[in-house]
């Protein structure tokens, strides 16, 4: 095994065991803001899946959260189990992202992402607008996550859940982009017409990816209502879908880990911010403009600095330092310098 390869599995390895142990160690809102990180990471892995492997650009994947929401909450309140629930929220919008999929992912380039951000808009307002939903008020007393009497009563088990999820989508994100169709994505992300000329069934797979990622999403959604208990139309507002592209671009589309990095990013620094936004003093509107200014400045920044994003600069630096301390290969060494001449340039006799 190379040395970048073992770096990446040790690397992955402490990942996993922070993950395990950071909710014994922290507390309280800590806690919480570590739970919403693991969502927001489960929804920003679809969209890296979307853009950043198979090219086709979303900005309406918090409608998707949403449904996963209203579908889990709706089902808990109605009496019916919650683990049925959780099981449909991504199977319902995985199922809608197709429907809603047949006809837009015909779309391309800007027109494509309009056509996702309407999708956003457009639900937002029938879900505004039906009572068995809440309306406007929003949907109450969603009961919490469990089978039978044994519940997750408290904070730390919604965080392991939330990761052991996360650990679930990367699982299948990777698994995809391994596989035959993965290669068919990166194909089609680079030329549509070169990969279906080349036999990449296009339609199909931009469908599927569509649907996977709205999948993910509404997994995510799912664990956000039962930890909640509340949700309503604005806890899924237009901004949220451009926070997700934030964290991808952040992190690094078109890879598997970068979305978790953008999302922890991004997520401690919004959460900075709004601290900040309510302190004495502050306007009323700080928050919304801190937020709006940090997700404008880091996509600039990272679009200039970093284009390919925070984690494939950081493994191409790694991988840079370990190459530069290993020995070069027998066959690589350059070989003796023949004379072919004199000092002067003149050829040799």
């Amino acid at each position: 095994m190379n040395a970048p390869r073992m770096v990446g599995f040790v690397l992955g390895g402490l990942v996993a065991v922070a993950a395990l142990l950071a909710p014994l160690v922290l507390s309280g809102s800590q806690l919480t803001i570590y739970v919403l990180l693991g969502t927001a990471a489960m929804v920003t892995v679809g969209v890296s899946l979307l853009m950043g492997y198979a090219g086709q650009v979303s900005l309406g994947q918090a409608a998707f959260y949403a449904i996963g929401g209203y579908t889990a909450g709706l089902m808990g309140v109605h009496g019916l189990p919650t683990v049925a629930g959780l099981v449909c929220a991504p199977l319902v919008a995985g199922l809608l992202a197709a429907l809603v999929g047949i006809p837009i992912m015909r779309l391309r380039g800007h027109y494509l992402a309009f056509a996702t951000l309407a999708f956003q808009l457009i639900l937002l307002s029938v879900v505004g607008q039906l009572e068995v939903l809440g309306g406007d008020i929003g949907l109450q007393g969603i009961p919490r996550l469990g089978i039978g009497s044994a519940q997750l009563s408290n904070t730390q088990s919604y965080a392991w859940l939330t990761w052991a999820a996360t650990a679930l989508v990367l699982l299948i994100a990777r698994n995809v982009i391994t596989s035959r169709a993965g290669r068919g994505l990166r194909a089609l992300a680079t030329s549509e017409i070169a990969a279906e000329s080349s036999g990449v069934p296009v339609a199909r797979y931009k469908l599927a990816v569509f649907a996977l990622s709205a999948a993910f999403a509404g997994l995510a959604g799912g664990i956000y209502a039962f930890f909640l208990g509340y949700i309503a139309p604005g806890s899924f507002p237009v901004l949220l879908s451009f926070e997700f592209v934030v964290m991808a671009v952040v992190g690094g589309l078109g890879t598997i880990w970068g979305p978790v990095v953008g999302a922890a990013v991004i997520t401690v620094l919004v959460q900075v911010l709004n601290s900040l936004g309510t302190e004495p003093g502050m306007p009323p509107y700080a928050s919304s403009v801190f937020s709006y200014a940090v997700y404008a400045l880091l996509l600039v920044l990272t679009l200039l600095f970093l284009p390919r994003g925070l984690l494939p600069t950081a493994t191409e630096w790694v991988r840079r330092a370990l190459r530069g301390r290993e020995p070069p290969a027998a066959g690589d060494r350059p070989a003796a310098a023949v004379p072919t001449g004199d000092a002067s340039g003149s050829p040799a006799r």
